[in-house]
């Protein structure tokens, strides 16, 4: 499905020869049948937006968005799983369902980088295709609307992934999610970054020094998407049975 791929490209970080193939780009999403006419418009409008900035402040602007705190990650696992030991298992898993379906990884990426995992998806079926997407599906609308939140155009790539999966979030869900990011505390300020850096004060009367338990390393990250508390999100990565996927 090409028009994954163009989203896979428009997601990841911006190049010299992205903005080169504007033209091609445009011509994949105007001819794309997986999506609305409102999504195509805007992404339409977005391709245009984008490659008419200057490269060097697109690729400041991308560095500010995405690699600075985890609100925005554009690594799956760490909004489901953290900094748990379960994220590394689940990225075996993703890589084995990656080489059962023929896709070879040639990227210094993590494998849950939701470009390359477009990527791989755009080469699968579409029934393939709308079962992984809706598996993210929320995760997908969580990311959109703190994207909204922080007036940034690039929401519309995330809604229309939402599109394409061919699952509906309701209005109340979307509007549950949007008042949840609202409520949330940003994570990409000086002050919080410095504050994540920082030596923490060691305190030898203090018990809970040397319980891996309780370490700051093992919690989840406050703006985590915790599928077990505000929004289920149904992601099997880490049960996926290789011969069931490779059935598909």
């Amino acid at each position: 499905m090409l028009i994954l791929k163009v989203i896979s490209r428009l997601l990841d970080y911006p190049t010299a020869e992205m903005f080169a193939a504007k033209d091609e780009l445009k011509a994949i999403v105007e001819t794309c049948e997986e999506l609305t006419n409102q999504n195509r418009t805007q992404l339409l409008d977005f391709i245009e937006q984008l490659t008419a900035r200057d490269i060097f402040d697109a690729q400041e602007s991308y560095d500010l968005l995405f690699d600075r705190g985890r609100a925005l990650s554009l690594l799956l696992f760490e909004h489901v799983h953290g900094e748990s030991r379960d994220r590394g298992q689940a990225m075996v898993d993703l890589m084995n369902v990656y080489k059962t379906n023929g896709f070879e990884v040639n990227s210094s990426q993590l494998p849950d980088y939701i470009p390359l995992y477009l990527e791989f998806l755009s080469e699968q079926t579409p029934e393939f295709i709308e079962e992984w997407l809706g598996d993210i599906c929320h995760l997908m609308t969580m990311l959109s609307e703190r994207l909204i939140d922080r007036e940034c155009y690039y929401s519309v790539l995330f809604d229309s992934l939402i599109d394409i999966s061919g699952q509906e979030v309701d209005l109340e869900t979307r509007a549950e999610i949007s008042e949840t990011v609202k409520a949330e505390e940003r994570d990409d300020t000086v002050e919080v970054i410095d504050k994540e850096w920082e030596d923490k004060e060691i305190r030898f009367d203090d018990p809970m020094v040397g319980d891996c338990s309780s370490a700051s390393g093992m919690q989840k990250s406050q703006n985590s998407l915790d599928p077990n508390t505000v929004h289920q999100v149904p992601i099997k990565w880490h049960d996926a049975d290789a011969a069931q996927v490779s059935g598909l």
